[in-house]
């Protein structure tokens, strides 16, 4: 057998830790580059919506995920108006990702691997045995993700979902009497709403999600917790990028589906056995990239193109309201769309 051969990952979100620790398990070499550092918030749904069985297991996620709060209701808003209600078919994990992500760094340091935190690696190419998980893909958007972690905020669902102008915010329980706001926003350059408003505030106002602005303004906002993204893009993976993507670096779901952080481990446990065998000197790498990247679309391809056409009902006025007439009048095949976008 040939000599094995080490693995770079470059990012240590979800999808790379994910891998780096499943592939330090059958006790491959792995090295893991995190240009930031642990523990930290990120722009995220905190959701984990759609995370089958065969995935968790895949990657030994039972550990990770532990204590994870089980989410099934999910209740719809049109602006400020209550509109709708929906059950999940399966549970859904609600957990957060300051939490997530030290777990997975820990359980992969444990197992061996060699973590390097504060490294930037270039990416724009990428030689054999480098995988690109250095999260969501940069091109020109003028969508932004804004979060906070908030304390003392009721809920009247496990999962509740705010559609307003050009926008849409999801709010659920991350345990510990906190809730995660995150939303997907059209960016206001210059935009001029009470100076001493928070700027998840004030693009809650410009959405017209006013009294969602007013009962964030009277709960307890953990500052540490409040951050942002710019430049939000849902474009379609480039089929000849010879490099080895995997989780937002190949593809970004819109958050909307909460199956944001189900697809990164998804697409590190569709990668595993493919990369570990390039490892073991059993395959090549032009084909181990040629080989995931099949899989990866063949899992992804439908669900990302049912999602980017359901995208446009619910951050665009006009189309919202018919998406939510229909809801209300049990119209709209929620099951179904479930099964397809997870």
């Amino acid at each position: 057998m040939s000599r094995v051969r080490p693995v770079e990952i470059v990012g240590g979100g979800l999808a790379g830790l994910s891998l780096g620790l499943a592939l330090c398990k059958m006790g491959l070499p792995v090295s893991i580059f995190e240009a930031g550092d642990y523990p930290r918030h990120r722009v995220c749904g905190e959701f984990i919506a759609g995370l089958d069985a065969r995935t968790r297991a895949t990657l030994a996620l039972e550990g990770p995920l532990e204590g994870a709060l089980l989410h099934r209701t999910v209740s719809w808003h049109e602006n400020d108006r209550a509109a709708g209600h929906s059950v999940l078919p399966e549970a859904a994990f609600g957990l957060s990702r300051h939490a997530l992500d030290v777990r997975l760094a820990e359980a992969f340091v444990t197992a061996g691997g060699k973590l390097f935190t504060h490294a930037r690696i270039a990416t724009e190419t990428a030689g054999p045995g480098r995988v690109i998980a250095a999260g969501r893909r940069r091109q020109r958007s003028r969508w932004i993700g804004l979060k906070a972690h908030v304390e003392g905020f009721s809920t009247s669902a496990d999962l509740e979902l705010y559609l307003g102008r050009d926008a849409y915010v999801g709010i659920c329980s991350v345990g510990e009497d906190r809730v995660n706001f995150c939303g997907l926003f059209r960016s206001h350059p210059g935009l001029q709403i009470d100076p001493r408003a928070t700027p998840l505030e004030k693009h809650l106002r410009a959405a017209g999600l006013n009294r969602l602005a007013e009962r964030l303004a009277e709960s307890s906002i953990d500052a540490s917790s409040v951050c942002a993204v710019a430049a939000l893009s849902f474009a379609r993976p480039d089929p000849q990028d010879p490099r080895l993507l995997i989780g937002d670096a190949f593809a970004m779901i819109p958050p909307f589906t909460g199956n944001g952080m189900a697809m990164a481990f998804q697409s590190a446990a569709a990668a595993l056995g493919p990369i570990a065998a390039w490892s073991r000197g059993e395959r090549e790498w032009v084909e181990t990239v040629r080989i995931v990247r099949r899989r990866l679309r063949r899992r992804f391809g439908v669900r990302l193109v049912v999602a980017d056409l359901l995208h446009r009902f619910v951050h665009a006025p006009p189309p919202q309201r018919w998406f939510l007439a229909a809801n209300r009048a049990g119209l709209v095949p929620f099951r179904p769309f479930y099964r397809i976008l997870h």
